[in-house]
């Protein structure tokens, strides 16, 4: 187990204007309240990376401001082998109703399990101390709960994931780790329907995830350097030499964008006139990558001719716990290879670094600020903060109404559901739809934003972490 850095933050004072005096005066009592109910104690999280995925960038967003109000938080994550994250990853899978790669959950597995986060918790054992709340995130971290619990610690696990209706599959993946998690003090889900079907004598809560306003990812861009950032970045055609792309980092200080060759993929960069359908997630099967694809070219003749799709993701071998991730990108190119020129030629493929995760946070915003419409065709979807962040940047938006997406987005309000994710001709319809009016993409697009402010800064999501940590220590 690995101690992850957490950055200062550096814009309380515009967090504070952003979300307002009413707001902020809640959240700083919030922080005044943990601090007393925790009586000493620290707040610990642990998840399986420190990037790539959801999880791993809202903690660093959140935990930055956490310590900064004044609640010490620390930040770790699990080193394993690569059987270890094939079968948790199988996990994954089988909790969103996907069999996945079809593996077995039984015992040799659980040892395996066992082992690892066994390892992991004596890694850090002698640092935790009795009283510590020890947030658990997602189903790699559930083995470390009883162990844990020995060691005097409360423990939270917390479930990013889920499926709204159970199956034989997810029931595979609860039998697997209803061991562990029945063992824990307290329980988070995002939604209520992702509560397992077995009884947890602990408290419950429910809740969404957030976006940090004024992160890499989120923050505001001007059109000059959204199309700066792009072209830098190797992603837009341009005079990449003389655009200089910067942006500040989560501790304060300045970055620069490189000047990157070959990140979209066996291609040359997306033509700069171009009007973009975008879809930002992980090489994951779940997303649906390939349908993304083949529902933009059965519409292709209906769309402008400078209608362009860009499939963006992470690079493969930036992200530890994702084993699956390198097949996806690899059917991706190869259903793209196999298009006739003129189709392949209006589809991209592009794999973004993660050795600089501020860089790669810049890249995704100037890249989704220069979508003209953005897509999240998930399968299925814990919660979807790709469409979150969407949202938050005024894009017109068409997603699969699956999980927490549907907390998300009101059909022909603030967006456009897919009421089956598979159903790629309404999707197509969509696309036409969208692309070809503009005044509706707009309201769709700024309806977003305002629900994105409204209901998933991270304000709401410290306020609810507060009263559950002051609750916790209350029993």
């Amino acid at each position: 187990m690995r101690q992850v850095e957490i950055s200062q933050v550096s814009n309380e004072m515009a967090f504070a204007a952003l979300i307002g005096e009413g707001r902020t005066q809640r959240l700083q009592e919030d922080a005044q309240a943990t601090v007393a109910a925790l009586r000493g104690a620290r707040v610990i999280n642990c998840n399986a990376t420190a990037t790539g995925g959801g999880v791993a960038e809202m903690l660093q967003v959140l935990l930055a401001t956490v310590n900064a109000l004044g609640v010490e938080t620390h930040w770790y994550v699990l080193d394993g082998e690569p059987e270890f994250f094939a079968i948790t990853k199988r996990i994954h899978n089988v909790l969103h109703g996907d069999p996945g790669d079809g593996g077995p959950l039984g015992d040799a597995e659980r040892a395996v399990f066992e082992r690892v986060l066994a390892s992991n918790l004596n890694d850090i054992a002698s640092e935790l101390r009795a009283g510590d709340v020890f947030l658990a995130h997602d189903p790699q971290t559930a083995g470390l709960i009883p162990g844990l619990k020995e060691l005097g610690v409360k423990v939270i696990w917390r479930s990013h994931i889920g499926k709204d209706e159970d199956d034989e599959q997810t029931a595979k993946g609860w039998a697997f780790l209803e061991p562990y998690i029945t063992q824990a003090d307290a329980a988070i889900f995002t939604r209520s329907s992702y509560v397992p079907p077995f009884e947890l004598d602990m408290p419950i809560h429910i809740i969404a995830p957030s976006i940090d306003p004024f992160a890499p990812k989120n923050v505001v861009l001007d059109e000059d350097a959204v199309r700066a950032g792009v072209v830098r970045a190797g992603l837009v055609t341009g005079d990449q030499d003389s655009a200089t792309a910067t942006f500040t980092r989560r501790n304060g200080t300045e970055g620069i964008v490189r000047a990157h060759t070959g990140l979209v993929l066996d291609d040359e960069p997306i033509p700069a006139d171009a009007q973009v359908v975008l879809q930002v997630s992980r090489w994951d099967a779940l997303k649906d990558m390939p349908g993304v694809m083949e529902g933009f070219l059965r519409v292709l003749d209906q769309l402008p001719d400078n209608a362009h799709l860009a499939l963006v993701g992470p690079a493969v071998e930036g992200v530890s716990d994702d084993p699956e991730g390198q097949q996806v990108l690899a059917d991706c190119r190869a259903m793209r290879a196999g298009l006739p020129e003129e189709q392949r030629r209006r589809v991209h493929l592009v794999a973004l670094p993660m050795d600089d995760i501020d860089e790669n946070a810049h890249m995704v915003n100037c890249i989704q600020r220069f979508a003209t419409v953005v897509v999240q065709k998930s399968l299925v979807e814990g919660f979807g903060l790709t469409v979150t962040e969407a949202m938050w940047k005024n894009r017109p938006l068409i997603a699969s109404a699956v999980g927490g997406i549907q907390d998300q987005i009101s059909h022909q309000v603030d967006g456009l559901l897919l009421k089956d994710p598979h159903d790629l001709d309404t999707y197509g319809r969509y696309l036409v739809e969208l692309m070809s009016n503009p005044a509706l993409a707009k309201e769709l697009g700024d309806n977003a934003h305002d629900k994105a402010f409204r209901e998933f800064v991270g304000d709401r999501h410290l306020h609810q972490y507060g009263i559950l940590l002051g609750q916790l220590h209350s029993m």
